[in-house]
C-alpha cells in the first residue's frame, strides 16, 4: 500500500533494521525499485530529487508509486529529497507526496527549526512525513556540490533541541558520509553516531549511503540508522550499462534492448542492498 515514511520507520525500529531510499533519476526506474522491494518483503521508500519530481511531474509519480505498491502489495513511500524552496514542498505535498524532506541544513540552526516547523505543520495537515538535516553532509548531489570545508557534523544537543521544536518524523544525521562518492568508502564518525542515538528517540537518517561499506552498514543500523538513502550507485549502473548497450546495439533495435537490461541491473542492486539493511 502506499504509505508514509512514518509508519515504515517505525516498523523498521521494531525489527531493528533499515528501510532502504532509492533514487529514481527517471520514471523507468520506479518499477525496478519497487519490485526489488517486492522480491525481498520489504517496504521501500522510492525517491525524487526536485530536478526529478519537476522532469517527470509530481502527480504522476504520485500515481506510479501508488499503483505499482498496490500491485505487487509492497508498503511504498514516495519522498521528496533535499527540498529547499516552500513552494516546492507544497507543491509536492498537494500532489500527494507521502513523505518530503526540508533541508535547512544551510541555514543557522535557529532558522533551520522555524522553516522545518512551517513544513511540518503542513505536511502533516495533509498526512504526509516530514525528514529534516541537522549538520551538513558534503559532496556533490543533483548539481548542488558541498566542498570538504562546509562539512559540518551533527551536534548530539542540538539534534535533541532541533527533534523537540520541530516535530519532525526523521532526522539526518551528518556522520562523515558524502554524496556522490562511489569510488572509495567513507570514513564515519560512530562516536557522533552513538551520541545522537542515545540522546534521541526519532529514527535516524543516513544520506551519501553508496560509499559506505558493507561492514559499516550493519554498524550504523545498530546505531539507530533506519532509512538508508542511497542514489549514486543506481545513477552510476544505470549511464555505464545504457552506454554500453547503445553504443553495441543497432540503431533500429527496439529501445526496450537497450532499457530493459539496465532496469534488471537496477533491481539487483535494489535487492542486494535491502538484502543488507534487513539482516542485521
Amino acid at each position: 500500500m502506499y504509505t508514509t515514511l512514518r509508519e515504515v520507520l517505525e516498523e523498521a525500529g521494531q525489527l531493528h533494521m533499515a528501510i532502504g531510499a532509492f533514487n529514481a533519476h527517471n520514471l523507468e526506474m520506479v518499477p525496478a525499485i519497487i519490485r526489488a522491494a517486492s522480491n525481498q518483503k520489504t517496504p521501500v521508500i522510492v525517491q525524487t530529487s526536485e530536478g526529478t519530481a519537476t522532469y517527470v511531474g509530481m502527480r504522476t509519480l504520485v500515481a506510479v508509486v501508488t499503483s505499482l505498491a498496490e500491485e505487487y502489495g509492497v508498503d511504498a513511500v514516495l519522498h521528496l529529497d533535499h527540498a529547499k524552496g516552500w513552494d516546492t514542498i507544497r507543491m509536492a505535498v498537494d500532489a500527494g507526496y507521502s513523505s518530503v524532506m526540508y533541508d535547512g541544513s544551510a541555514l543557522p540552526f535557529k532558522e533551520n527549526i522555524l522553516g522545518t516547523k512551517r513544513v511540518v505543520e503542513y505536511a502533516h495537515a495533509a498526512g504526509a512525513s516530514v525528514e529534516a538535516e541537522l549538520g551538513t553532509v558534503g559532496g556533490t548531489e543533483d548539481g548542488v556540490v558541498v566542498h570538504p570545508d562546509q562539512v559540518c557534523l551533527t551536534d548530539p544537543g542540538d539534534a535533541v533541541e532541533f527533534i523537540e521544536k520541530t516535530g519532525i518524523d526523521a532526522l539526518a544525521v551528518a556522520i562523515g558520509t558524502s554524496h556522490g562518492q562511489y569510488k572509495s568508502k567513507t570514513r564515519i564518525d560512530f562516536g557522533v553516531l552513538e551520541s545522537i542515538y542515545g540522546a534521541v528517540s526519532k529514527p535516524l537518517v543516513i544520506h551519501g549511503g553508496t560509499g559506505v561499506s558493507d561492514e559499516d552498514i550493519h554498524k550504523v543500523i545498530d546505531r539507530g540508522i533506519r532509512k538508508f538513502n542511497v542514489g549514486t550507485e543506481l545513477l552510476v549502473r544505470w549511464n555505464t550499462t545504457s552506454r554500453r548497450l547503445y553504443s553495441s546495439n543497432k540503431e533500429n533495435m527496439s529501445n526496450r534492448s537497450n532499457v530493459m537490461p539496465v532496469l534488471d541491473a537496477i533491481t539487483q542492486i535494489v535487492e542486494h542492498k535491502i538484502s543488507l539493511f534487513k539482516n542485521v
